[in-house]
């Protein structure tokens, strides 16, 4: 029994030492220069388990320079730890470089993502992300320069991002780790989650297209371009747009995307000041209808305009435009209320608001 078992943790310590030495090989190549330097903590993932720690902060030049027998016989490292070391040396000799996180998923306790970062269920997922991949991404921010960019203008909703990080930049991150974002104060999960998944979908977006170096790249929400260029034609025409248009083509996305960033219930008390669905309700049947105060009200509808400043910033204006247009044409029943209306709550600055609700509590 004993001598099976000797030459059964002989042959797998001769199969570790072989992929070992086939790494090395790998690894030495001159297209491998970029990442030899890196330390060997720069490519393992959030989820991995049985990590050698006491390889980590090594390179791994170091490691490939260290003899096999040198890493075995290293305290505390048995050969499930050695696995999982030879495991992030084939993720670091993946192509193309610098590569994402699957490598393999029995030696390092997790699951393989094959370079994707989403779930069954297509949803973003943190833990699959390694230190290579965030740096990827940060690059392709970098390098087309849109660290400028608000992290709410580019989080697929806003639900998911907490209020006071709507309006904080891209650049805010583009130095960080995310070993060091999670050690940032009120950087929790969810938090760091949001910044990881608006980083990738800007590098998914950007790798997907092929753009010559006479073009620029300019990032916005999807809902965004189809009302840029409604609102253009529309004020290029003599006539205002028909009330039917209005509400199926402009206002309609404007809700629907209110509905993702905010919710069904804003979306609704929006949907109602406008009279989209019903009949136009004011603001004292609103609250009555929700049991709450006017103030909570107004409160609740100040979201409308909160998102669009970070969403659509250049909307206001743009829409603007249009009604200045409309107004000495302005008729009963006609489309120009409606947009009059729908600017009011979507593109209304603060102190707007605050007026609103002070003249409707001395009412």
């Amino acid at each position: 029994m004993g001598s099976a078992l000797m030459q059964n943790t002989s042959a797998e310590e001769f199969k570790l030492d072989s992929r070992f030495q086939s790494l090395r090989r790998t690894l030495s190549l001159d297209r491998y220069t970029d990442r030899i330097d890196r330390p060997l903590v720069f490519w393992t993932l959030h989820s991995d388990r049985r990590l050698p720690l006491a390889f980590l902060p090594c390179s791994i030049r170091s490691l490939l320079e260290t003899p096999f027998e040198e890493l075995v016989a290293t305290p505390g490292v048995g050969q499930k730890k050695i696995a999982t070391l030879l495991g992030l040396l084939a993720r670091a000799a993946k192509e193309p470089p610098p590569p994402d996180g699957d490598g393999d998923p029995e030696s390092l306790g997790g699951k393989s993502t094959n370079g994707r970062h989403k779930t069954e269920g297509d949803k973003f997922d943190p833990s699959t992300v390694s230190e290579s991949s965030w740096e990827r991404w940060r690059d392709t921010v970098c390098s087309h320069h849109l660290g400028y960019e608000k992290l709410g203008r580019l989080a697929p909703t806003l639900q998911s991002l907490a209020t006071v990080m709507w309006h904080r930049p891209l650049s805010d991150y583009c130095d960080v780790t995310i070993v060091d974002m999670r050690k940032m104060r009120t950087h929790g999960e969810k938090r760091v989650r949001a910044i990881l998944e608006i980083f990738h979908a800007v590098h998914e977006a950007i790798e997907c297209l092929s753009v010559d170096n006479h073009l620029a790249i300019r990032m916005v929400p999807k809902f965004v371009p189809p009302l840029e260029q409604w609102l253009a034609n529309r004020v290029s025409h003599t006539s205002p747009p028909t009330l039917q248009a209005t509400r199926q083509e402009f206002v309609a996305p404007l809700l629907a995307q209110l509905r993702l960033d905010c919710g069904p219930g804003i979306a609704k008390l929006a949907d109602g000041r406008l009279g989209i669905s019903a009949a136009p309700q004011t603001v004292r049947n609103q609250a009555k209808k929700l049991g709450v105060t006017r103030a909570r009200v107004y409160q609740m509808l100040e979201e409308c305009a909160k998102v669009m400043r970070v969403r659509w910033p250049d909307g206001g204006p743009q829409l603007a435009e249009l009604v200045a247009k409309g107004i000495p044409r302005a008729q009963a029943g006609e489309s120009l209320p409606l947009l009059r209306e729908t600017y009011e709550l979507f593109f209304s600055d603060e102190q707007a608001w605050a007026r609103r609700a002070q003249r409707d509590s001395e009412a």
